[in-house]
């Protein structure tokens, strides 16, 4: 379809179609936010095109941007090198108009001939600096013009690869036979391969400035950071979406764009992969090129010694000229995450480090959440937000993403074994530690009984076998907790440093995994069996009650890291400031099963670094309502000004009578309809929720999607219907699907749903769809499309409040309430948190249907809650428009029937 160009208040905003006006709007606010320098929060329903609204308006200023800056740029460059006819730019000192003797005095105090002359150096400075950044970047689209033109150098790193390979296996070929032929000097006796375990000398960073490039090679990938759009959201798959729809736009062709993942979803190191866990993959990977930096220093600054040391291993897809390519062939064309993965196979060359070399010259860079919101995993990352625009899709969650990125739980088996690993491990290697060394593992030790013995456990006894004296549930500020602990002496942040620069966890597990096969002196073996014994005995399941076995086509869970690699994240919480966040200790009858949780209490500490280093911010999302948790916690908190904040939503696309909201407070028997937890347990109001989906079942065609507030109650209820008999009343009308807890089982689920309306709505009959049994929060509602005939119909049971017993609720209600301002004449903001938290899952789920501007469907709200103001202002607008509440079920059916009576003929 050819591009529709649109010219609104003067800026030009190319569109693949004629866009709606909501999109027009849309992306004039988006345009203005992004020039002004503000803080966006946008809500656009889904199915109205907010991913093309915010990619073509946002490249539209980034593109204006660019052209104001190469105008100034120019400009500049002109001045700066062609002197005026008036002596302007002549040095003060030769300037025929200059009237002032050379004592005149400025307004600094300095003679006027100083301050011109440190002035007219600023702007040759600034001269010089831009002349640098245009070779740069004249040097850049020179090679990807190359690229574009030559495929043959396309395959140049392949084939430079394979050579390198071959000289590689000849040159390791020669050393093992001249190896062959000399004795190695007599070592202490430790198994092949182990020596690598052993912690190499520490040297902190008031001792020694590492520098923080692995290799010198790295700064020829460096460029300057041009301005770039920082786009985020939850899922991979809603990233490639993105990305796919950047393809399709019109600044698909020209658009530098490069998808940022962690390294399990980019490594290609078959090796490194096979490891499974996120932390694992992550230390190797770290580990291979600090070898590889460690190997060219011992090349470069020692003479080779005559005894033969085992080869460090180093990661063959990381070297300068293959990632030179493959950082060019990224900004090329826009790729996703797998097209990413593949190109990097076929160049041979790592994807992960390729696009992160790749960020400076990027005009949009693709990432997951966690990667911005988390400050350690966004420096690694080499991103640099300072003068950035950020856009932050499918924003709804953002506060407890936030929240739970920053937070982090370890449990009494987990500080056991990790004790354990590590005693083990200080004593095989006590001759080779150094001082320092064994200094800060004896702190983690301390630090890990003291963690074992303030939830009531014995570090020395299986925490599988102990009982706690004390059960229940307590919060602690951070600096009561660290007294209690009888820790507050250790300097936690400078341990913290110590775990990461040392990766003593990587080498912990490293030992743990050989420990079965070292071939230590017959004194050591019995202690390292019964390690052995011990670490088993340590396992889920050994003394517990057994699990349920893995079901066929189950996922297999990978690999679990060591348990110190989780401790060191809570480590790292305890360092956060006392009064933003809680330690909550559970104790809970075993030790095994009690543990030590942070919670973050105030999402703005690590969000407000972002706020305050961006140009402009951008919270988007399809159902933000209600936007008073974002205001107030998030960005009020954070620093934000009100004058700085602007909020932008828009209705749907759909005509006003495609939708059909309404509130039912009694069923059919007349039973008023009150899902408290006290009341939705009794028969009649299971019972009376039965009687109205069978009646609904009559009526809608194609799909019915109905949300029960947790899984357990979904089970309750079929069980109680099933009893009843209403289950099979239900399957007369709907073949019965129940949404699965286990993820892997989900796309089965709707994959038989969607082919049981489909062939129901061919062939006929008594059955006419399907129905589906679906959980608040679950897997269903959120993120899934259904559209047309897969959701014709959304029923809430109840109102979905969370745990009000919960102690974390608790605690951040309090935090609430004692940090935030109280409006008069609303609710306190602890109370207020508890109901947005509960609309906000209602928004999320009513959301799955209406997917387009031709779709229709009807939602049904079962709950008398639902009619009051307070609820109904949390609705989103184009639905809290329309809704209709009813007092009696006789109207709602009526009213059901004919919508989609009329509705089905329509269409």
């Amino acid at each position: 379809m050819a591009d529709k160009n649109q010219e609104i208040s003067g800026t030009h905003f190319p569109f693949p179609f004629t866009p709606y006006s909501i999109q027009i709007d849309f992306m004039t606010v988006l345009y203005q936010v992004l020039e002004d320098g503000k803080i966006g929060i946008f809500e656009s329903p889904t199915g109205t095109g907010k991913s093309l609204s915010l990619i073509c308006g946002a490249l539209s200023w980034l593109r204006d941007f660019e052209e104001k800056k190469r105008q100034e740029e120019a400009r500049l460059l002109k001045t700066g090198t062609a002197p005026s006819s008036d002596g302007k730019d002549q040095p003060p000192c030769i300037s025929s108009s200059r009237q002032e003797t050379p004592d005149t005095l400025g307004p600094t105090g300095e003679p006027d001939w100083v301050t011109q002359f440190v002035q007219k150096k600023e702007e040759r400075d600034l001269v010089d600096r831009l002349k640098k950044e245009q070779i740069r970047r004249k040097k850049r689209e020179e090679r990807l013009q190359q690229l574009r033109h030559n495929t043959q150098l396309k395959y140049a790193a392949k084939r430079e690869r394979q050579e390198e390979e071959e000289t590689e296996r000849l040159l390791r070929l020669s050393r093992d036979i001249l190896a062959a032929g000399t004795e190695a000097e007599p070592l202490e006796q430790l198994a092949s391969g182990e020596e690598e375990l052993v912690l190499s000398e520490y040297e902190s960073d008031e001792e020694k400035g590492a520098p923080n490039r692995l290799d010198e090679d790295e700064d020829d990938l460096e460029e300057e950071h041009v301005t770039k759009i920082y786009y985020c959201s939850r899922t991979h798959s809603q990233l490639a979406q993105f990305v796919h729809e950047v393809q399709k736009s019109p600044f698909g062709k020209d658009t530098r764009l490069v998808s940022l993942g962690s390294r399990q979803n980019l490594c290609i190191n078959q090796d490194v992969k096979n490891l499974g866990s996120v932390q694992l993959i992550n230390d190797r990977c770290m580990e291979l090129q600090r070898s590889r930096h460690e190997s060219k220093s011992r090349a470069e600054d020692q003479e080779p010694k005559r005894r033969r040391q085992a080869p460090q291993a180093t990661c063959p897809f990381y070297s300068h000229r293959h990632l030179q390519l493959l950082q060019d062939q990224v900004l090329l064309e826009v790729k996703d995450i797998e097209q990413l993965v593949a190109l990097g196979k076929e160049a041979g060359a790592c994807p992960y480090y390729g696009s992160r070399f790749a960020i400076p010259a990027a005009q949009v860079v693709v990432l997951p959440y966690q990667m911005l919101l988390h400050t350690a995993t966004r420096q690694a990352a080499g991103i640099r937000l300072q003068g950035q625009v950020v856009i932050i899709d499918e924003a709804h969650n953002l506060i407890d993403t936030i929240t739970g990125i920053h937070s982090m739980e370890v449990s009494g088996s987990q500080l056991c074994q990790a004790h354990s690993q590590l005693l083990q491990y200080m004593e095989r290697y006590r001759k080779r530690l150094k001082a320092k060394n064994l200094m800060y593992i004896k702190q983690i030790l301390y630090l890990l009984e003291k963690f074992v013995t303030v939830l009531g456990g014995n570090i020395k006894q299986n925490p599988n076998t102990q009982s706690l004296s004390q059960t229940g549930t307590e919060l602690k500020t951070i600096n009561d907790f660290l007294f209690q602990s009888q820790i507050d002496n250790i300097n936690l942040f400078k341990v913290r440093r110590y775990c990461e620069k040392s990766m003593v966890s990587r080498k912990l597990f490293g030992f743990t995994e050989r420990y079965g096969a070292v071939l230590a002196p017959p004194r050591e073996q019995p202690r390292l069996t019964g390690f052995q014994h011990f670490i088993q005995s340590l396992q889920p399941g050994v003394t517990e009650a057994p699990t349920a076995p893995v079901e066929e086509g189950e996922a297999r869970v990978p690999r679990p890291a060591s348990p110190l690699m989780h401790i060191e994240g809570f480590l790292e919480a305890l360092t956060t400031a006392n009064q933003d966040g809680r330690v909550m200790l559970s104790r809970q009858g075993r030790l095994s099963q009690s543990s030590l949780k942070f919670l973050l209490l105030n999402p703005a500490v690590p969000f407000a670094q972002v706020v305050k280093e961006c140009r402009a911010v951008v919270i988007a999302g399809g159902t933000m309502q209600p936007v008073s948790d974002f205001r107030e916690q998030l960005l009020a908190c954070a620093g934000v000004e009100a004058e700085r904040l602007v909020e932008f939503s828009c209705g749907h696309v759909i005509p006003p009578d495609n939708i059909l909201p309404l509130v039912l407070c009694s069923g059919p028997s007349n039973q008023q309809l009150e899902f408290t937890y006290l009341k939705r347990e009794l028969p009649q109001m299971m019972d009376e929720t039965g009687r109205i989906l069978c009646n609904l079942c009559n009526v809608v065609p194609g799909g019915v999607i109905c949300f029960f507030p947790s899984y357990e109650y979904q089970r309750q209820v079929h069980a109680h219907w099933d009893k009843s008999g209403l289950l099979a009343r239900l399957a007369v009308r709907k073949k019965i699907f129940q949404e699965p807890k286990r993820a892997n089982q989900v796309e089965q689920v709707l994959t038989e749903y969607s082919r049981c309306i489909q062939c129901h709505g061919q062939a006929g009959g008594m059955v006419n769809g399907a129905l589906l049994l679906s959980v608040v929060g679950g897997k269903m509602s959120e993120g899934i499309n259904f559209s047309d005939d897969l959701g014709r119909c959304v029923v809430m049971v109840g109102l979905p409040y969370p745990n009000i017993k919960s102690p974390e609720l608790q605690e951040k209600m309090a935090y609430l309430d004692h940090t935030l301002p109280r409006t008069p004449g609303q609710a306190p903001p602890g109370k207020a948190l508890v109901e947005n938290l509960c609309m906000k899952a209602v928004n999320q789920s009513i959301g799955r249907a209406i997917r387009h501007q031709k779709d229709f469907a009807s939602i049904v709200l079962l709950d008398q809650r639902y009619a009051r103001p307070p609820i109904l202002a949390k609705l989103p607008a184009w639905i809290r428009d329309r809704v209709e509440v009813k007092a009696t079920f006789g109207p709602a059916f009526a009213a059901l029937r004919k919508f989609h009576h009329e509705k089905s003929g329509l269409s």
